[in-house]
């Protein structure tokens, strides 16, 4: 194997057996050499072990072989901070999305909301299997844009699925909560940020986590704010309160013609652009659940070309046009699912059932950490390269 390749595939020799490592290490060179589909066989052939005898434990590193993808992620993710050099300040996408699969032996599959094909007046139904995926959103300086680095994948079975199973049904929600809080275990001494889209605005979970991360989502224009509770003074009588004044709703501070505007330019989805914002602070809260201290941030178009919309931050310090730079990285995790369907083919693996599906998924999403990887040596090298030779 290329040495510069076995560079980094070398640091996940500790999950394996020394005999399944020697498999893998075939596998991952096959996947990335080979120009169709992904596949065990197509590997295997691409390294010319086509007439393999004992071929299928090539196949049993994903169905049957012991051996902790959670922990590869963590592995993953440290050689991702190093690779690219990244400071303190470490900001990770997250989303879910549907892998459309068909058949009665695909484990855990279910029927979703498709996104892609639906809108606002036509809802359409699909059926497959949901993965949460965590990326991490970091600037190539080769590519001179925002990449969306996949380090973490999570099936989401659906309710049906987990009654069928007789298991405690986890919401999308749910599963966040534990992937952020484990990546904070790995990383104690980085700040980490989350940015999320509207479906992860729950107050459930801004509280679980606010205490070990930052989070970034969309806010609800009528969401119900309030100004933070008085500390109880000695002697009062009843508990502490939760909140304060209510807050008139994020639409009436659009109207009002007294709201003031700071007008920004920054790098919009690729294009610069000068957007208007407004932020403060206050408490989001609703009845029976715990109150959250934010900032909100609305962002407005003086052109008109998109609707108002407004975020919201659990770190009430950090700075209104930060927040903004930090959602819209967001979209390069659709990018890459785009892209890893695309190129990858990991809408289409022939595994189906049980931990080989699983398996497939998350190492097909692992295998682009070696282009990730040589580009990043590339793009470090580059300057210094450019200093001695000229291009031809």
């Amino acid at each position: 194997m290329d040495c510069v390749l076995m560079k980094f595939v070398i640091a996940f020799a500790p999950l394996f057996s020394k005999p399944v490592f020697q498999r893998v290490k075939v596998l991952v060179k096959g996947a990335i050499l080979s120009p169709a589909s992904r596949t065990v066989t197509n590997a295997l052939r691409v390294m010319g072990l086509s007439q393999e005898k004992h071929f299928q434990q090539f196949h049993r590193v994903l169905s049957r072989a012991s051996w902790s993808s959670l922990r590869g992620s963590e592995i993953l993710l440290g050689l991702l901070i190093k690779a690219f050099g990244l400071g303190n300040e470490l900001v990770i996408g997250f989303d879910d999305h549907l892998e459309r699969r068909r058949g009665q032996k695909i484990s855990a599959k279910g029927i979703y909301r498709d996104a892609v094909r639906s809108s606002d007046s036509f809802f359409v139904k699909a059926s497959g299997l949901r993965w949460m995926s965590f990326m991490l959103l970091t600037e190539v300086p080769f590519a001179k844009r925002i990449w969306a680095l996949p380090f973490l994948t999570i099936l989401c079975p659906s309710q049906r699925y987990h009654q069928s199973q007789g298991i405690r049904h986890r919401k999308l929600t749910d599963r966040a909560r534990q992937a952020i809080l484990q990546i904070a275990r790995w990383f104690p001494a980085k700040e980490l940020i989350f940015v999320g889209d509207s479906s992860y605005a729950a107050l459930d979970l801004l509280n679980a986590v606010r205490e070990k991360a930052v989070m970034v989502t969309r806010l609800r224009l009528d969401a119900a704010l309030y100004e933070p509770a008085q500390v109880k003074q000695k002697g009062q009588v009843g508990r502490p309160r939760k909140k304060g004044k209510r807050l008139e709703n994020l639409t009436e501070v659009i109207k009002d013609s007294k709201t003031t505007w700071k007008k920004v330019s920054l790098n919009w989805y690729g294009v610069e652009k000068e957007i208007l914002i407004t932020s403060g602070k206050c408490v989001w809260f609703h009845m029976g659940k715990e109150a959250v201290p934010i900032r909100w941030v609305i962002v407005k178009d003086p052109l008109g070309k998109f609707e108002t919309q407004a975020l919201l931050c659990t770190n009430q310090e950090a700075e209104p046009q930060k927040i903004v730079e930090w959602f819209i990285r967001r979209w390069q995790v659709e990018v890459t699912f785009e892209e890893s369907r695309r190129h990858l083919g990991i809408a289409h693996p022939k595994a189906m059932v049980g931990q080989s599906n699983r398996a497939n998924h998350t190492v097909s999403v692992r295998f682009v950490f070696v282009h990730y990887n040589d580009g990043a040596r590339v793009s470090q090298n580059t300057k210094a390269e450019n200093q001695k030779c000229s291009v031809v």
